[in-house]
């Protein structure tokens, strides 16, 4: 399996360079961000710009990083979904789980929006 992390002080940038994220792949993906998430990293951002096929597998690794992601107080934000891949996801009704946006810059700014939020919370003492 082909992908690249981009890791960041806040995120990583998680990019799969593969046109499907089907049964053979995900396994694979789970991993990893198990991996990540072990190492501290709270906010991931998934890149699908290579992906054109993504079955229920594929799905399930999603929702395995959203799921990782919000345990550990963080954000998992997914971006450049292809039309066939959005598709599977709004027909799963997953659009309302999943945080999806057209780019990375949108997810970085996202997941720093959420961070000065958070920042702002703890100091004024909510929880």
């Amino acid at each position: 399996m082909k992908f690249s992390l981009d890791k960041h002080e806040k995120y990583v940038v998680f990019k799969l360079e593969e046109s499907k994220l089907n049964s053979l792949i995900a396994p694979i993906v789970k991993s990893e961000f198990i991996l990540i998430n072990t190492e501290g990293i709270r906010n991931v951002i998934m890149d699908l710009t290579e992906v054109k096929f993504c079955d229920s597998s594929g799905l399930s690794s999603l929702l395995v990083a959203h799921r990782l992601c919000k345990t550990s107080g963080g954000t998992f934000a997914v971006t450049g979904l292809q039309p066939t891949v959005e598709k599977l996801i709004k027909i799963s009704q997953l659009e309302s789980v999943l945080t999806l946006v057209m780019t990375v810059e949108e997810a970085v700014d996202l997941i720093f929006m959420e961070e000065i939020e958070k920042e702002l919370k703890k100091d004024a003492g909510v929880s």
